[in-house]
């Protein structure tokens, strides 16, 4: 089993940047493929971007993509998720999970989240 931690959260104004980062620990994780979702107070978690364990393979959701990057150092076991141009509806705890695919059910060893606050 891994043990997921993500750290760089924070509050940062609408159009500001933020680099988060999922370290894993336990084992292993460069056979893994990993991605990001994020969850708002009231609404269902939902998928952010995911990562191949090469790194070769990467996909986005609609409402991220052009904006937000997901990257890897597998010899770091470390999983990042740099956010641009943030809007006030990308406020939401971020989480970090192993897996691949669009559905939290995908994934398996998920982090404890950090915040992202984005204020006007």
């Amino acid at each position: 089993q891994v043990t997921l931690k993500e750290s760089g959260g924070g509050l940062v104004q609408a159009g500001g940047s933020l680099r988060l980062s999922c370290a894993a620990s336990g084992r292993t994780f460069s056979r893994d493929a990993m991605g990001w979702f994020r969850q708002a107070p009231g609404k269902a978690r939902e998928f952010v971007a995911a990562i191949s364990w090469s790194g070769g393979v990467t996909y986005y959701a609609d409402s991220v993509k052009g904006r937000f990057t997901i990257s890897r150092d597998n010899a770091k076991n470390t999983v990042y998720l740099q956010m641009n141009s943030l809007k006030l509806e990308d406020t939401a705890v971020y989480y970090c999970a192993v897996g691949w695919g669009q559905r939290h059910y995908e994934y398996d060893d998920w982090g404890q989240g950090t915040q992202v606050t984005v204020s006007s």
